[in-house]
């Protein structure tokens, strides 16, 4: 018997397949999801001149030291400072300027009084302001110029993907371009003469296909662009047409047709070009893997649901942000334990769809068919998979799993 692979040596296999995608230049209001090809620059100091982080008086340090309610300070107001002007006033011993949040702080201020520390502070115009409670020190609640970042720093490194955090530090940091690599084409390929689109009453021995949304969406969240959807019946010949249509593609990948069946349509097409495996895991044992002659990539995944959601998770999915050069390839992995029991298959690493209580810090199966791979409606409870060793037989209450988070 052929022993099985290894979860790592079949994904070590697939990504060793990955080529990099080439880069192009984006419009930074165009690049949500995106991953950088080349570092982000800071083209300024970030901030870009000392300003205040707070509502209230630039004053000089040493006219306020030591001032409480008790003992209050008066300055002369002597300018009004929104934020967004150039302005910078003289400021002689005994003055203040009125300052608003962002604004640039004075050459000769060197600290801020918030309008709560003052009596009458509030007010549109004043000639004077008590200074009822001295700041902490000299720079109090001043951001001083490159307190963020300095102009020439690395704000974003090759790799990072353009979430709108990132985004909106591009934007911060002055630039409107990125260099981005290339979105993903992948085409999705639904195999079986059981198969029928979705809102068409089955007839006996018929199956909606799920897998088709499900990809689709998941090929989304990986930041690629669906090239096709297509959906082909047991006949093999169909494969090659299908192939012919998604010839644009980066990707192809099938469900269904790839097990030791007597219809397998993908195995009896595919054989003498791609490799067909069985993967030390639970779902998803039979996997297919290989690049075809002009580079595309071709994935076969196991037809029930729940095993094309694992597989996707743990093989296409770092594969499709490999192609991008994303720095991270794996969903996050939170150390939870299990608040039930149930057992796993001897031998393979079972992902078990769970629900998962971040408060309490546990996990349990999603629904009470366990880990069943045909289960496409209960896969809507899952919010991560736990990951079981293939080592342990019996998942007990109170044992600790890593978890697989899955937004």
């Amino acid at each position: 018997m052929t022993p099985l692979l290894t979860v790592e040596e079949h994904r070590a296999r697939v990504l060793a397949a990955v080529a990099l995608l080439p880069a192009e230049t984006v419009p930074l209001a165009e690049a949500a999801g995106r991953t950088l090809a080349e570092p982000i620059l800071a083209a300024h100091d970030l901030p870009g001149f000392d300003n205040s982080s707070m509502d209230g008086f630039a004053v000089r340090f040493a006219d306020v030291e030591g001032t409480d309610a008790d003992h209050p300070a008066t300055l002369r107001v002597v300018a009004d400072l929104p934020a967004g002007t150039a302005d910078d006033p003289a400021l002689a011993p005994g003055e203040a300027a009125r300052i608003m949040t962002g604004a640039a702080v004075p050459a000769d201020a060197d600290a801020i009084v918030p309008f709560e520390d003052t009596a009458g502070g509030l007010a549109d115009s004043l000639d004077t302001v008590e200074v009822l409670r001295a700041p902490a020190g000299a720079g109090a609640f001043i951001r001083r110029r490159g307190g963020d970042t300095r102009a020439g720093d690395v704000v974003l490194a090759a790799g990072e993907h353009l979430g709108p955090f990132a985004l909106a530090a591009a934007a911060a940091a002055g630039v409107d371009t990125v260099s981005a690599t290339r979105r993903p084409r992948v085409a999705i390929v639904s195999t079986g003469s059981e198969l029928v689109a979705p809102g068409t009453a089955p007839s006996r021995g018929q199956t909606p296909d799920s897998n088709a949304t499900l990809l689709a969406a998941l090929v989304a969240g990986a930041d690629a662009d669906l090239e096709l959807v297509d959906r082909v019946g047991d006949d093999p010949t169909g494969i090659d047409a299908v192939l012919a249509r998604a010839s644009r593609a980066d990707v192809v990948v099938f469900t269904g047709g790839v097990s030791a069946g007597a219809y397998e349509p993908v195995r009896l097409a595919l054989s003498d070009r791609i490799a067909f495996e069985k993967i030390a895991m639970q779902p998803g044992k039979p996997q297919a893997f290989g690049t075809l002659d002009d580079g595309r990539l071709v994935f076969g995944l196991p037809g029930n649901p729940v095993s094309v959601a694992v597989s996707f998770e743990v093989f296409v999915r770092p594969a499709l942000l490999a192609l991008q050069g994303r720095a991270v390839l794996d969903r996050r992995i939170a150390r939870l334990t299990a608040s039930e029991s149930w057992t796993t298959p001897p031998g393979r690493r079972q992902y078990l769809p769970a629900a998962i209580d971040l408060v309490a810090g546990t996990v349990r199966p999603a629904t009470a068919g366990g880990s069943g791979s045909h289960l496409a409606a209960s896969l809507a409870r899952a919010e991560a998979f736990a990951v079981v060793p293939a080592e342990v037989s019996t998942v007990s209450v109170g044992d600790p799993l890593d978890v697989m988070l899955i937004p």
